[in-house]
Formats: structure tokens, sequence, C-alpha cells
């Protein structure tokens, strides 16, 4: 549990779809600036509570709170200005050039049936920079590389200007180089932005090299929490993900 003031929390929360329960009793508080990764085996509960602790899923007891007040309590538009989320890789259906889908990211700070005002403008253009995706302002994002499409919903989430981001499994499908490419991304956004950044990870390596508070759930618990070296010991590896710890190589410390 950290110990500076969480900015986003949950305590004592319990998900279930029907009969099935895929989080038990789970409490975790996330401070301001803090970069915190959720590993775990398959169905272990991570998603799921990220999306409890994101207001999308209401949990079935517990609570989850945003700022210090019942996430339920909050207006809607307040808690988009507050968290932004990266989902896994999406494709859009249809044609949309960058800079349009970037756009997005400024829906909660915009008055209705306006439009962008030139603040929001700036503030889409600032994200592309920021991200590194001006190049392709005007390219057909179905057109993007997987790891290109990535940054393009990181820079969405950039605009949107939250002061929490939100990942779940960045990474997935890219390949290396744009996996570490948006792991630095994400640790210079904590680092030097000083946004609070809560990632679902499978890459237990990019997890231990990229994150200095690793959250281990397992069967919806949460069974480890603190600094790789303690929750990526050989002990949790082999028990919560039934492998050999020779077998998995982490870079614990570096991050």
């Amino acid at each position: 549990m950290s110990a500076v003031e969480p900015i986003l929390a949950a305590h004592d929360v319990t998900i279930a779809y029907g009969d099935r329960r895929v989080v038990t009793a789970a409490t975790l508080e996330i401070g301001g600036g803090e970069r915190v990764a959720l590993v775990g085996p398959n169905g272990a509960g991570k998603s799921s509570l990220l999306r409890a602790m994101t207001g999308v899923l209401r949990p079935g007891s517990g609570v989850v709170r945003l700022c210090g007040a019942p996430i339920d309590s909050v207006e809607r538009s307040a808690v988009a200005r507050t968290i932004a989320v990266v989902p896994e890789l999406i494709q859009l259906p249809f044609e949309m050039p960058v800079h349009e889908v970037v756009a997005l990211g400024r829906l909660p700070h915009e008055p209705p049936f306006t439009g962008l005002r030139p603040a929001d403008r700036h503030a889409v253009a600032g994200a592309m920079e920021r991200v590194g995706i001006v190049h392709l302002g005007h390219r057909d994002v179905r057109e993007l590389s997987m790891g290109e499409r990535q940054l393009v919903f990181i820079a969405v989430a950039v605009a949107q200007a939250a002061s929490i981001l939100v990942l779940d499994e960045p990474t997935a499908h890219l390949d290396i180089r744009h996996q570490v490419e948006v792991m630095e991304l994400v640790r210079d956004l904590n680092e030097r932005d000083g946004t609070t950044i809560v990632a679902v990870l499978h890459d237990l390596a990019l997890a231990a090299h990229f994150f200095p508070r690793i959250v281990v759930m397992d069967g919806g618990r949460i069974v480890a929490d603190g600094p790789p070296a303690a929750t990526l010991d050989e002990a949790h590896i082999r028990g919560v993900f039934g492998v050999d710890p020779a077998l998995v190589r982490l870079s614990v410390g570096a991050a």
C-alpha cells in the first residue's frame, strides 16, 4: 500500500460476473505521481480491478475513491478529466486521420456543440509533439503499424490532460522496439510530467525494468505489492506464474 496520499484507491473491492467471482477483497492505493504495474496470470482479475478503479465497472462490494471521493459520486465528465484510459490496441472501422483521433482526447473539456477551441487545438498539437507523432498527423490511423497506432492512442490520453494515465496491456502485439518505445514514453510522462501511471502488463521483464512498484494478482487477490525485487522474486514467479524462475530473465531495479 502506498505511503503517499492516494489519488486513486480501491478498498476491499470484490467483483463478480454472475456466479463467477473475479476479484476478491482487493485493496490498492495509488499515490499521486506513482508508476505502478499490475501483473499476474490470465484470469487473475487485473483488468477487472482496473475497470472498477476507472469507474467503468461497479464492484459488487467495496468502494473505489478518486481524490478521496467515491468514484460513483463523481460526475463522469470530471472522472474523464482526471483519468485517461488507453485500452488494449483497438481497430477503427472507418477512415480517420491521426490528428482527428488525437482530438478525441479533448471531448471531456469541450463545451457541448462548440467543437474544438484554440486551446483544444493547442493541446492536440502539443500531445502529438510530446508523443512524437506529428509526422503522422494526416495519415489514416488504420494504415499505421501497431506500434504507431499505440502511440496515437497514448497521444489521445495526453491530449486529455488527465493527471492519471491507465493502460491495459499497452505493449500487447508490439515488436520489441515498439514495446520499449512505449514503455520509455510512459516512464517519461511519469518522471517529467508527473502523470500518475497504472498499467496492466503481462511481460514481467518490462514490468521489472520500467516500474518501481509491482502489484501481483493471482486468483482475484492481490498477493504481493512492492518493488520488483520483492514481488518478482523466485517464490512469486514459481508460485503465481507456475514457471521455473531460471526461465524468466528480469532486470530488477532498473526503473
